[in-house]
């Protein structure tokens, strides 16, 4: 990756995760209004703290880096001292001074760079943890924005199905006062109706936990109300997909914690590096300039007072207790233990590629059953309600049907939403998710 790529990188997620409205911070409750996904998940990553703190980390591992310039500037010092001697019982005269020192790194074998390259890649690993971090989060929202819509779509799902007991009760009704059926059979209708009832007001109270867990999610009250859009119908297609190399190849370039660990590796080699030149001789420039009055009454003129000096200073450490050697391998057994991080990082991201799009794959073919097993219930259920009106089918055999379309519905209602699921986690296991958002909106 580019230096550019990087900071185009790094860019990117502190306004994506900024990019709400102004007042998202002090809101005490949602928006107003029916809310598409990408406004939610701005609103979130304004308000959660996660995301926040990584992005504070990262900022401060910025600062570590600039700080890492200051070797290449000259270090100045300033002293000033008043000071009175005491002997032989009498007080001396206030003596006073003052002098400013400067310092210039000429020569250290590339240590300062080495040091600075070393923070420059703990900056870009502390970003591409952060990005990472925020990736997580917007799939978790996303996770909760679909869970609230399936329990949305859970909710139609009971209310008409509930609307065909009750069609069913009042025929059932309607044919026993004319002495067709017997009594059973609108006892059997009432049954249907009450657990028809009962899994409404299931439905509901599902819809209120999905709904309170991607408020919570937002960091608002998990009472307070919020509306969501639906997603497209079309959303998901076969010909959206691609294939498993194109993936992985994406994930090589883009995946947040493969980059993270391959800045960990730079960071470790440079530190490295660091350690090594540290045993090398350094020269410097320096330079003072001071001035002193010792409180001496004695003529001189006035440039007697100050002094000054310049110089040439090299500086080698020669023994520190074997502390230098010992750095120099643990710093050595650091990168080759960042280098394998590298390595099980890669492997682990392959997995979780082919891992989240296998499951994508079955999601497609699930959805497809499901939209199969729901026209055909749909079909049968509307079948079986004719045939009974006319005499030629038994309250039993209505309810059973009802009972598949009951289980139709759910089924395709949890496979729709799973794969918008499973096709965000293929985004998030190559490291991909703003896309993911750009296509849903």
């Amino acid at each position: 990756m580019t230096r550019w790529q990087i900071v185009a990188l790094f860019c990117f997620v502190p306004l994506f995760a900024h990019g709400a409205n102004n007042d998202c911070l002090s809101r005490k409750n949602a928006p107003d209004g029916v809310l598409d996904l990408q406004t939610v998940i701005e609103l979130g990553l304004c308000r959660n703290p996660e995301t926040m703190s990584a992005y504070y980390s990262m900022e401060s591992a910025r600062y570590n880096k600039n700080a890492g310039y200051a070797g290449y500037l000259p270090a100045v010092n300033g002293n000033a001292n008043m000071t009175k001697g005491y002997q032989n019982h009498n007080w001396g005269p206030w003596e006073y001074g003052a002098s400013i020192s400067a310092s210039y790194l000429i020569f250290d074998f590339g240590k300062r760079l080495a040091d600075l390259n070393q923070l420059s890649s703990t900056w870009r690993a502390m970003g591409f943890d952060y990005d990472d971090r925020v990736q997580n989060y917007v799939y978790g929202v996303i996770g909760a924005y679909y869970a609230l819509l399936n329990a949305d779509a859970d909710v139609e799902s009971a209310r008409s199905l509930r609307t065909v007991a009750q069609t069913a009760l009042d025929t059932a009704n309607k044919k026993y006062r004319a002495g067709v059926v017997a009594r059973a059979d609108v006892l059997k209708a009432e049954t249907t109706l009450a657990s028809r009832n009962l899994d409404l007001e299931r439905a509901k109270n599902n819809r209120e936990i999905a709904k309170g867990t991607l408020l919570t999610k937002l960091s608002f009250p998990a009472d307070d109300e919020i509306t969501i859009a639906d997603m497209s119908g079309d959303f998901g297609s076969p010909r959206e997909n691609r294939s498993i190399e194109e993936l992985i190849s994406v994930a090589r370039e883009k995946r947040p914690d493969l980059l993270r660990a391959a800045a960990n590796k730079d960071a470790a080699w440079h530190r490295r590096n660091s350690m090594f030149l540290k045993n090398l001789p350094s020269i410097s420039a320096t330079g003072t300039l001071s001035w002193n009055d010792n409180g001496n009454e004695y003529f001189y003129n006035d440039n007697s007072h100050m002094g000054g000096s310049i110089g040439i200073r090299a500086s080698m450490p020669i023994f520190a207790g074997f502390a230098n050697m010992y750095g120099v391998k643990s710093a050595q057994a650091s990168y080759e233990g960042a280098a394998e991080n590298l390595r099980n990082a890669n492997d682990n991201a392959m997995l979780d590629v082919f891992t989240a799009y296998q499951n994508y794959k079955t999601a497609q073919t699930v959805l497809m059953q499901t939209e199969t097993l729901l026209k055909s219930a749909t079909e049968s259920e509307h079948v079986t309600a004719g045939m009974y009106r006319v005499g030629r089918a038994t309250m039993l055999d209505w309810q059973t049907a009802q009972s598949e379309l009951v289980s139709a519905q759910k089924q395709n209602n949890a496979a729709k939403y799973d794969l918008f699921i499973r096709r965000a986690a293929v985004a998030l296991a190559i490291g991909d998710i703003k896309s993911e958002i750009e296509k849903e909106e």
